[in-house]
């Protein structure tokens, strides 16, 4: 497979059509179309739908874009690093990582990555919201299912699953009832759907503790307050304790946390550094690496 024609062909999903990619990039919009052209027909697969308006991926584009992304990224990454060998990690190296991630394990990633690179000056900004790079003076921001942003580059490095657990003392309830839970957020009775080894269930829920974070949701579940929504990542020790037992996977989307920087800038010594650090602390990217590192 031609590596060029298939960045081009990311360039042009990246950013929904010819004209936007040719405009970033700075190249002839013809360039790329027959380029992508290309590599359809050295593929013999459609990866495009060309409307006279809109481009719109295949079943098949779409597939090659998620996974091909992650590896062109790779790729530029390992070139960077390799690149700046010469150079000594160094100065300041400003991230932004979300609540739970920060709680969990950033303190323990910060203090070894410190440890390795003492002449980086390294500071970690907490918060759930998408911040803007380049205005707020970030280098690397850490967030979960990150909308897509077509002046980022970036890859999954872990990946994690909400499921329902309790105390062993708080029954199950039969059909029709409402389980008491402890929630996010304040609200009605709402309904959770989960993924059981009998098949796909509903669980009416009752919420009757509202908190503001997983943290604390967890500790409050295990209390024996109520049922609750969590990554098994934050619970996997408690399950495997007995100390909570399992209801089942939410049915939904997994969680995936990405790294992401500005595409426009050369991938700095320190950038790389942290990059290649989380690849080397999570190599499979799974939840157990995750409860395994946070601990109990």
């Amino acid at each position: 497979m031609d590596l060029l024609a298939l960045a081009d062909f990311n360039l042009v999903a990246r950013h929904g059509g010819f004209g936007k990619a040719a405009r970033a990039a700075g190249r002839p919009k013809a360039t790329l179309s027959r380029r992508v052209a290309e590599l359809e027909a050295s593929l013999g697969i459609r990866l495009l739908e060309r409307g006279a308006r809109a481009l719109k991926l295949t079943e098949e584009g779409r597939a090659l874009f998620e996974r091909a992304g992650h590896l062109l990224t790779e790729l530029e990454e390992t070139a960077a690093a390799i690149a700046s060998g010469g150079e000594r990690p160094r100065g300041r190296l400003r991230i932004s990582a979300p609540l739970l991630f920060s709680q969990t394990a950033m303190g323990k990633i910060a203090g070894e990555f410190s440890l390795k690179y003492p002449e980086v000056r390294l500071e970690v900004s907490t918060e759930d919201r998408a911040v803007d790079m380049i205005e707020e003076g970030f280098d690397l921001v850490i967030r979960v299912n990150p909308s897509p942003d077509e002046s980022l580059v970036g890859r999954i490095f872990l990946r994690d699953r909400l499921v329902v657990v309790s105390s062993p003392a708080l029954a199950r309830p039969a059909a029709n009832e409402a389980a008491r839970a402890v929630v996010r957020s304040t609200g009605d009775r709402q309904t959770w759907v989960v993924k059981t080894p009998d098949g796909v269930e509903k669980i009416l829920v009752e919420p009757v503790l509202a908190l503001s974070s997983m943290i604390m949701v967890r500790d409050a579940v295990r209390a024996g307050v109520g049922a609750g929504r969590l990554p098994i990542s934050l619970v996997s020790h408690d399950l495997a304790d007995g100390t909570l037992v399992l209801w089942g996977d939410i049915d939904g989307p997994e969680i995936a946390l990405w790294t992401l920087y500005p595409s426009r800038r050369l991938l700095s010594a320190r950038v790389a550094a942290f990059l290649d650090y989380l690849k080397k602390a999570f190599p499979m990217g799974t939840p157990d690496e995750l409860a395994a590192y946070i601990g109990k």
